[in-house]
């Protein structure tokens, strides 16, 4: 009896797998200042335009950040 294999017609490098998840991990550390300040309340659309227009700068990236980790407005209620 003969084995059969089923393979498919075109395999993916290893190389790029790497290539993806690096630049899926990257992705996601250039919109970390977004999730931020989306997590944190902070008005999180400017934050997201700096970041996107900017962020490709290391100074508009931090300037994200910054804004994201701003204090947030207290109202008191009562």
């Amino acid at each position: 009896m003969s084995e059969i294999r089923v393979e498919p017609a075109d395999k993916s490098w290893t190389t790029t797998k790497v290539v993806a998840v690096i630049v899926a991990i990257l992705t996601a550390g250039y919109m970390l200042p977004w999730a931020i300040a989306a997590v944190r309340d902070v008005p999180h659309w400017s934050v997201f335009w700096v970041n996107l227009l900017l962020g490709w700068t290391i100074v508009g990236w931090i300037v994200a950040l910054v804004m994201s980790l701003k204090a947030q407005r207290q109202v008191i209620v009562g």
